[in-house]
């Protein structure tokens, strides 16, 4: 990729997000009724390629269940309010409550009180007696500290999540860093990780034996990461990063490491340029916080808002769009690309002649003017 001077001393490659790129259409088009949206992970198997966000503002236990029976994945935070409280609705509604900006103190209040341990296994259970996979998300400093409380919980899926997560931390004052490639390699179940956002990054944490990797920082309206920390990359090169790091670790080990997209989508237009740079699956945030089923009514915020030493988050608000299968599966009712996010892709991908997400992979793109924030 070329690089552009910053000034005698330093150069810089040039990044594109979603925005700045656009799916050249192919030869041929197809029935959208006949593209198959699944994928699978290990040996979980989903009919859409969309997983939830683990924010308080997204996924409930009771959103957790919605998602899987509508094909997708939800993922509760193993350190949100739903294990520190044994009814969060009222913290929720309080939150819900706040006007949108910075609102640190009102969320650092909220998440004063500690994680229950008990309360992890008590959500699994009602996810898995719900019937649905269950994915518990947890931070990389609170990973060896709750992985015993995880792993009695029996969930089906673990994600470490952190702004930024590496397979290598380095440091002279803690007694035993997590290392992510012992971790992973002795759990049963399969664990996604991340987020990263270079190419080197991403392959690192490949090789640790994750089954998926996180791709993103500092996306999403919530997030303050570019501010405070100076860190970024944007989404679509981030992507494109993390698919040759899949293709070098698939020559290495013959292993597929699934990419996915997180943050920074809001249409099924973006999904579809996500899966095109690479993206193997989407975790949203945004979008499914507008629906009628988030337990916070349209808030959210991200899981740094309320870091105790360093926030790098504020609080948004989105106007409900309609029920969490309109938002997922249509009918949509604006022009607005807010709702029926999968019809939209599946749209994409018969226009362009693509009959399943491995097909659109191959797809075309354009480096675009970026447009409007919308």
């Amino acid at each position: 990729m070329t690089s552009v001077d910053i000034g005698l001393g330093k150069s810089a490659r040039r990044g594109y997000s979603l925005d700045e790129v656009a799916i050249v259409p192919s030869r041929r088009t197809r029935a959208a009724h006949e593209v198959d949206l699944s994928w699978q992970i290990d040996a979980y198997q989903f009919d859409t390629p969309v997983i939830s966000s683990p924010t308080d503002g997204v996924t409930s236990p009771e959103v957790a269940i919605a998602m899987d029976r509508l094909g997708g994945l939800g993922v509760l935070h193993a350190e949100g309010l739903w294990t520190r409280y044994e009814d969060p609705l009222p913290v929720l509604e309080r939150i819900s409550a706040l006007e949108p900006g910075d609102r640190t103190a009102e969320l650092r209040e909220a998440y004063s009180t500690p994680v229950d341990p008990d309360l992890i296994g008590v959500r699994v259970r009602q996810i898995r007696d719900g019937g649905a996979v269950a994915a518990v998300a947890v931070s990389p400093a609170r990973t060896e500290a709750l992985l015993p409380h995880i792993t009695a919980a029996e969930p089906h899926m673990l994600v470490i999540k952190g702004t930024v997560t590496s397979a290598e931390h380095v440091s002279t004052t803690e007694e035993s860093p997590l290392d992510l490639k012992y971790l992973v390699r002795r759990l049963d179940v399969p664990v996604i990780v991340g987020g990263c956002a270079s190419y080197q990054a991403a392959l690192h944490l490949m090789r640790t034996g994750a089954a998926g990797v996180l791709v993103g920082v500092g996306q999403g309206v919530t997030s303050r990461t570019a501010d405070v920390l100076g860190i970024h990359n944007p989404q679509a090169t981030a992507i494109a990063d993390a698919r040759a790091a899949r293709m070098r670790h698939l020559d290495e080990t013959g292993i597929h490491c699934h990419v996915i997209a997180d943050g920074g989508m809001r249409t099924g237009g973006d999904i579809a340029k996500a899966i095109v740079c690479g993206a193997d699956a989407v975790m949203l945030a945004a979008p499914l916080a507008a629906a009628e089923e988030a337990p916070a009514h349209g808030a959210l915020w991200s899981n740094s808002a309320f870091h105790p030493e360093l926030p790098r988050g504020v609080l948004a608000r989105y106007a409900t769009a309609g029920r969490l299968e309109a938002i997922l599966e249509g009918p949509a009712d604006s022009v607005d690309g807010r709702c029926n996010l999968l019809g939209a892709l599946r749209k994409a991908m018969a226009v362009c002649g693509y009959e399943n997400l491995k097909d659109l992979q191959k797809a075309e793109l354009v480096a675009t003017a970026p447009r409007e924030i919308r």
